[in-house]
C-alpha cells in the first residue's frame, strides 16, 4: 500500500474532526466566550456554509493545478484556520478561523479521491479511495469523542491546536510521500488536472439542466440537514435534559459514531438493491427515530438508544443520496460530487440555523429533534415527488444494476461526503 494513502487519510481525519468535534464542546465554548448556545451554533452553521462556498468555488479554480499542489494549498488553509481557532481571543475570531478551515473541506475530498486512485493499479482504485475516506469515518467514530475529551481536560483551544498539528503532519506526509499525478505508473488518470478529466467546465455544468439532479440535491439538503441540525445540539440535550454528566458525553458520541459507521456501510448495500425504496424507508425511519428521541429524552437508556438510531438511519441515507445525484449527472461526476458536498453542508447550515432559532425562541432543548423530524418529512415529500416525475419521463428509472459499483464504493469507503 502506498504510504501516500496514509497521508491522504490523515488529512481526511483532520477535516472530519474539525467539522464534527464542536458538537461535544459547544456548551464550553459558549460559556468561555460569553455567548449563548444558539449563537455558538453559528460556529457550526458558518462552517457548513463555508464548505458550500469552497466546494462550489475552489474545484473550478484549481482545475489546472497539479493535484498534489492543490491539496497542499488546501491543507495550508486548513492549518491556518485551525490555528486561528486555537488562539482566538473572541468569538468573531473563532468564527473566522472556522470559515477559513471549512473552505478546504469539499475540494480536499474531491481532489484527494482522484489522487488516491492514481497511486495504485486500475484494479485497486476503489480500495485506495476507501483508505482515504476511512480517515473521515475514523474521525466520526473515534476522533470526535477524543477531541471532546481533550477539550474537557485541557480546554477547547487545545482541541483546535491538536487538529492544526494533525494538519501539519498530513501536509508533510502529502509533500513527502505523495507523488505528483503522472509521476506514478498509474497516475495517468489524474494527469489532466485535479479532476482527472478532460471535459470542459461548461460541459460538466450542462448536466445540471436535468431537473432530477436538483431534486436529488434537494433530498440531500433536507434529509441530512434534519439529522445534522439535531446532532449538533445533542450535547446540551444530553446534559441538561437527560441528566448525563459531562464526562459521559465522549462515550455517548462513540455510540453515535458506531451507529453512523454501521448505517453508512449497510445503507450502501441496501441502495444497491433498491435505491428509491431504501431512501424512502430510511427517511421514514430517521424521522421516527428523531421523534422517539424527543419523547424519550429524559430517559438515559432511551436517549442513548435513540442517539445510536439517529446516527444509523441518518448516515445510512448518505450512500443512496450520493448515488442518486451521480446517477442523474453521469456526465459530470466531479461537479456532481462537489455539488452534493455543497448540498450536504447547505443542509447542515439550515438544520443548525433553524434548530438554533427554535432554542432561542424558548422551545426547549428537544426542539432540534422536532425540527429534524420536520426536515425529514419534507425530504420524504421531495423523494416522492422526484420519483413520480421520474416515472413520467422517458427512459428507464434509476435502478440498482447500472450503479451497483458506485454504491458499493461509497459504502465500502465510508464516503461521508460532508
Amino acid at each position: 500500500m502506498p504510504l501516500g494513502l496514509i497521508a491522504l487519510a490523515l488529512g481526511g481525519f483532520g477535516i472530519g474532526l474539525t467539522e464534527f468535534v464542536i458538537a461535544g464542546l459547544i456548551s464550553t465554548v459558549a460559556v468561555d466566550l460569553g455567548v449563548s448556545i444558539p449563537v455558538a451554533g453559528h460556529l457550526i452553521s458558518g462552517y457548513a456554509l463555508a464548505v458550500v462556498v469552497g466546494a462550489v468555488a475552489l474545484p473550478p479554480l484549481l482545475r489546472r493545478w497539479r493535484p498534489k499542489r492543490a491539496l497542499l494549498l488546501l491543507m495550508v488553509l486548513f492549518v491556518v484556520g485551525n490555528t486561528l481557532s486555537a488562539i482566538a481571543p473572541a468569538y468573531a475570531v473563532l468564527l473566522a478561523g472556522r470559515v477559513v478551515a471549512a473552505l478546504a473541506h469539499g475540494a480536499f475530498f474531491g481532489i484527494g479521491a482522484v489522487l488516491a486512485a492514481s497511486l495504485v493499479a486500475a484494479d485497486r482504485k476503489a480500495g485506495a479511495i476507501s483508505i482515504m475516506f476511512g480517515g473521515l469515518t475514523l474521525a466520526n467514530v473515534l476522533g470526535v469523542p477524543l477531541g471532546t475529551l481533550v477539550g474537557q481536560q485541557w480546554g477547547w483551544r487545545a482541541t483546535f491546536a491538536l487538529i492544526a498539528a494533525v494538519g501539519v503532519v498530513a501536509a508533510g506526509g502529502i509533500a513527502g510521500l505523495v507523488p505528483d499525478a503522472g509521476d506514478h505508473a498509474s497516475g495517468a488518470a489524474a494527469a489532466d488536472g485535479p479532476t482527472g478529466s478532460t471535459r470542459g467546465l461548461g460541459a460538466e455544468l450542462a448536466a445540471f439542466r436535468n431537473g432530477q439532479v436538483w431534486l436529488s440535491l434537494g433530498m440531500t439538503v433536507l434529509v441530512f440537514g434534519g439529522m445534522f441540525g439535531a446532532f449538533m445540539y445533542v450535547e446540551p440535550l444530553l446534559t441538561r435534559v437527560t441528566g448525563f454528566d459531562e464526562s459521559a458525553v465522549p462515550w455517548l458520541l462513540v455510540l453515535f459514531g458506531v451507529g453512523l459507521f454501521a448505517g453508512n456501510l449497510l445503507g450502501g448495500r441496501w441502495a444497491d438493491r433498491a435505491l428509491t425504496r431504501t431512501l424512502v424507508l430510511l427517511t421514514v425511519a430517521l424521522g421516527a427515530s428523531l421523534v422517539a428521541f424527543a419523547l424519550l429524552a429524559q430517559r438515559p437508556v432511551g436517549a442513548a438508544a435513540m442517539l445510536l438510531a439517529m446516527g444509523f438511519f441518518g448516515f445510512a441515507t448518505v450512500p443512496g443520496l450520493q448515488m442518486r445525484v451521480l446517477a442523474h449527472a453521469a456526465g459530470a461526476p466531479t461537479m456532481a460530487s462537489s455539488a452534493n458536498i455543497a448540498a450536504f453542508n447547505l443542509g447542515n447550515f439550515l438544520g443548525v440555523w433553524v434548530s438554533g432559532l427554535a432554542i432561542a425562541g424558548g422551545l426547549g432543548w428537544t426542539s432540534p429533534l422536532w425540527v429534524g423530524a420536520g426536515f425529514a418529512a419534507l425530504g420524504l415529500a421531495v423523494i416522492v415527488m422526484a420519483t413520480s416525475a421520474e416515472r413520467c419521463t422517458e427512459g428507464p428509472a434509476v435502478t440498482a444494476g447500472p450503479t451497483r459499483a458506485t454504491a458499493d464504493d461509497l459504502a465500502g469507503s465510508g464516503r461521508l461526503r460532508v
